[in-house]
């Protein structure tokens, strides 16, 4: 079941990507469920730090894994990321930046708002990655 789609910051959650295609569900949302263990509910926007000490860390999120339909992730793709990674990063100094308006309420359940704030990125009129 899908939780309602409400962001942290009490509005309806905008879309993170369609391009790379992300969310648990796939949607280009950081919707949630009953069935997302991992909270996938940060929308964030990956830098090469991220991605290196997420690698690191033994969530290599750069390579690509064409069996599940993932084309790896490069500096400067959003992504809706697991809320506990989140924190990993930014207690390992190397945060991505988080997109509020594309990042859902339920992430508050695991993460302080103050936390999220400090990584903010400006969005307004830019809610959703989409190149053609």
């Amino acid at each position: 079941m899908i939780e309602p789609s409400i962001n942290v910051l009490g509005g309806q959650l905008q879309p993170c990507s369609n391009r790379p295609l992300t969310g648990f569900y796939r949607n280009g949302c950081c919707d949630t469920g009953t069935g997302d263990h991992g909270s996938h509910t940060v929308c964030v926007t990956v830098t090469a730090e991220f991605l290196a000490v997420s690698r690191y860390l033994g969530n290599d999120l750069s390579t690509p894994q064409p069996g599940f339909g993932f084309e790896g992730l490069q500096p400067g793709d959003r992504w809706c990321l697991c809320a506990s990674r989140f924190l990993q990063a930014a207690q390992e100094f190397a945060a991505p930046q988080v997109v509020l308006e594309a990042t859902h309420a339920r992430a508050l359940d695991i993460l302080p708002m103050e936390l999220l704030r400090a990584h903010a990125t400006p969005s307004a009129g830019d809610n959703a990655k989409d190149e053609t």
